[in-house]
């Protein structure tokens, strides 16, 4: 059994409720790296910086930062980057520099352990020496409780650079961590923290479990001589020439399909069903290719057996698509703007390919707008596969459930059957355009009976479906291997080996 897996039983065996708190240190343990190199690299685009700045920073990288003498001198390099600059300016970059660089860096490891806290109901801090700037995105994102952090002045608005009381690092992110259990009277006995930094040896003795993660050489020495859990989590990493041969070969792979079925589709008799095969196969051959497996752990039945429904999936990956549609086959329709039903080409695509269109220029008409994916069920007895947060998230966090799909479902009489994808932004993040080889775990839930509801309820219906999700993820059957992934990764010829067996 993994450290990690040990680690998610020792949580489940904590107790419950808001005075046991999860401490997270944000850069190298939230973070595989660092949140600055962003703001440094957006610095550099910008044009931002100066000679003496530059130079500055690369002292520090060469010395490195051992004391809090040492990261005074960090903060006052790094001034430049926010002193006059509005507060609103300032989180709005944080929030940016977070979805279109930081999240791909997020350790998917340590988003198992914040969601196992947060099923025991624990206050859920983000403690980090860095600025408010850079963990006020993540903190949003994981819903935590409170984000103790490296504070600055501000003044009628606008940040001047000063830095308001002690930096959090070393001692001081211990002393904020007691100011916060004094204050809410918290039991640190049966707390949990995490940490990889040599200076956060006060911070994780400030609790009864501490835990080390992928420490630096100081800190592991500690762990060891101490007992304290180690988790060495590792994200593999992959040539980026082979991931472009592979992402190049799936979209190939899946245009051909998409070109077959187009081609079959206008002369067949049933043309939905001749293009939605075509592309499934395409799909198929196309993540062999790629290395990508879709594996069911369990309720697989359900995808056939409550046909026709409504088919719902949480979305964070352009792969979460092509996994449904690999997953529901045929017979399954989608939605989108009637607009684009005119478009060249393109619109004849998906047309031929079983979309429903709907015109969304009255929004006052929200639910009638809906009536084509209702006939399109009641009619033709496809299923409908949508994503009820409707946008992707830049995490694996479960957004708000909008309620269009639920209405749907009463107004055609047919189930909900939530389908739970845990993985598929760690083989393609949101923002990404290569695919990575590996497994997408995939747990396919009891269909949801809509007889009984009504639509004044829509809203509390989308919250209860919703709850299944974060409760099936938090409670997701974890496979830790010996160096941290959480899933198996796939070489690229692996499945012609697996083929001939």
């Amino acid at each position: 059994m993994s450290a990690l897996a040990d680690r998610l039983r020792q949580i489940a065996a904590a107790p419950e409720g808001k005075q046991v708190c999860a401490f997270f240190d944000y850069d190298g343990t939230l973070l595989e790296g660092f949140s600055a190199t962003a703001i440094l690299r957006a610095r550099l685009r910008s044009m931002e910086f100066t000679a003496g700045e530059l130079l500055d920073v690369l002292m520090i990288g060469l010395r490195g930062c051992s004391s809090e003498q040492d990261y005074a001198e960090v903060l006052e390099a790094t001034k430049p980057a926010f002193t006059g600059k509005t507060y609103a300016e300032l989180l709005a970059m944080g929030e940016k520099l977070f979805k279109e660089d930081t999240a791909a860096k997020l350790r998917p490891q340590m988003w198992q352990v914040i969601r196992a806290h947060r099923a025991k109901g624990h206050r859920i801090v983000i403690a980090s020496s860095a600025t408010r700037f850079q963990i006020e995105p993540i903190a949003k994102q994981i819903d935590a409780d409170h984000a103790l952090a490296t504070d600055v002045e501000v003044v009628d608005g606008i940040v001047t650079g000063r830095i308001l009381g002690r930096p959090l690092w070393g001692p001081g992110k211990a002393a904020a961590v007691r100011r916060l259990a004094k204050e809410y009277d918290l039991d640190l006995a049966s707390s949990f923290a995490y940490s990889d930094g040599n200076e956060d040896v006060p911070y994780l003795e400030s609790v009864g479990h501490p835990a080390a993660v992928s420490p630096q050489r100081g800190l592991r020495a500690v762990a060891e001589s101490r007992g304290w859990p180690i988790l060495d989590l590792h994200n593999p990493t992959y040539n980026t020439l082979g991931m472009m041969a592979r992402t190049s070969a799936f979209y190939g792979s899946f245009l051909s399909g998409a070109a077959v079925g187009f081609a079959k589709g206008l002369i067949s008799e049933d043309g939905t069903d001749a293009m939605q095969g075509a592309v499934s196969a395409g799909i198929d051959t196309g993540f062999a290719l790629a290395g990508v497996r879709v594996e069911v752990l369990d309720g697989g039945e359900y995808l056939t057996s409550a046909r026709p429904c409504v088919f719902l999936f949480n979305h964070q990956s352009k792969l979460d698509l092509p996994v449904m549609i690999h997953l529901i086959r045929q017979q399954a329709t989608g939605v989108a703007k009637k607009e684009i039903r005119d478009l060249p080409l393109f619109g004849k695509i998906l047309q031929v390919g079983g979309v429903a269109f709907i015109d969304r220029a009255d929004a006052g008409r929200a639910i009638e707008q809906l009536e084509p994916v209702v006939n399109k069920i009641e009619e033709e007895g496809f299923s409908l596969v949508v994503a009820p947060e409707g946008t992707r998230s830049a995490t694996p966090r479960i957004g708000a459930f909008k309620k269009g799909p639920f209405h749907i479902a009463m107004r055609a009489g047919v189930p909900i059957v939530p389908v739970v994808l845990r993985n598929a932004g760690e083989l393609m993040w949101r923002g990404a355009q290569l695919i990575k080889p590996g497994t997408v775990e995939v747990r396919v839930l009891p269909p949801v009976d809509t007889s009984s509801w009504v639509p004044e309820k829509a809203g509390e219906y989308a919250e209860e479906v919703r709850q299944q999700y974060l409760d099936a993820l938090a409670d997701w059957p974890v496979t830790a291997f010996d160096d941290g992934r959480m899933t198996r990764t796939m070489g690229v010829f692996e499945w012609q080996e697996r083929g001939r067996d």
